[in-house]
């Protein structure tokens, strides 16, 4: 039977491992070498380097200043962290000096936020946004206005639809990957084209399309926007790989875990970013 020791999270490099570890030229975490503990540690996510591995030593702590650790920014949780997220999210971006190629953020963020991203990361190819309610649509269009060479994106759970997303196409010219995910009902009360035309009409060069929950019409989506496309998710397709909740709600029901009639789907999913006792310098 085989080992698995060498394979899961912490998975460096055989040859850096090798090289580091003969002879018991290691007898640290600390004395590792630079490029086998940034190896180890891009395993991690931003909060986690930030919160808690730049803090175990110096060596570390030099390790996760450097540029090359903070071309994927990823800031996904749970919602649950009192933390001042957006103050952690800054820090990682001005880390990357102007080397930011994908972010992901959850839960958390502004209009400020996009702004600040978007002007320090005109080389950024991927940008992934869930459950940020306070992101309007206007602060969205707006930063990607200023990001050009943007090749996914990502609007889950958040406010943005119909002439915002034909601006934004406008904006893309290589987006290839687009995943506008809302909470599913049911039995919807109306469906809408709107965000299936804007899709057709402005971007040409999609290959991905994931529309779950979303109120278009299958028959729209798939006559309009499925020509060039190579992997499209309808709205009511399998969420059995979605990372998030894969759940449909009856906006008719009762039960107490329905969204409806207690707040509006644009509610739902909602924003918590609490405040540490955390300085600038903390990060």
């Amino acid at each position: 039977m085989a080992s698995s020791s060498s394979s899961g999270l912490f998975s460096p490099e055989p040859h850096l491992l090798t090289q580091a570890m003969k002879d018991g030229e290691c007898r640290s975490w600390a004395e590792l070498p630079s490029e086998l503990t940034s190896s180890i540690l891009s395993r991690l996510s931003s909060i986690d380097i930030l919160e808690n591995a730049q803090k175990v030593c110096t060596s570390w702590h030099r390790v996760c200043k450097d540029t090359a650790m903070w071309r994927k920014i990823d800031m996904r949780n749970f919602g649950d962290l009192v933390l001042n997220l957006e103050m952690m999210c800054r820090h990682a971006v001005d880390r990357t000096q102007g080397g930011l190629v994908e972010i992901d953020i959850w839960h958390f963020g502004t209009d400020s936020l996009l702004s600040f991203i978007a002007d320090r990361s005109s080389n950024l190819r991927s940008l992934r946004l869930a459950m940020c309610s306070p992101i309007t649509t206007d602060g969205l269009t707006e930063a990607i206005a200023k990001l050009p060479l943007l090749e996914e994106l990502e609007v889950s759970y958040c406010s943005f639809s119909g002439e915002s997303l034909k601006l934004v196409g406008q904006s893309l010219p290589n987006l290839k990957t687009l995943k506008l995910n809302l909470i599913g009902l049911l039995r919807p009360r109306y469906e809408s084209d709107i965000d299936a035309l804007a899709i057709a009409e402005t971007m040409h060069g999609l290959r991905f399309l994931q529309l779950f929950g979303n109120i278009l019409t299958n028959d729209l989506v798939t006559t309009r926007c499925s020509e060039k496309i190579k992997v499209l998710r309808l709205p009511y397709d399998s969420t059995d790989d979605y990372p998030y909740a894969g759940k449909y709600y009856d906006i008719d029901s009762s039960d107490e875990d329905s969204p409806w009639p207690l707040m509006a789907a644009n509610d739902y999913y909602h924003s918590f970013a609490g405040y540490s006792d955390h300085s600038d310098d903390d990060y």
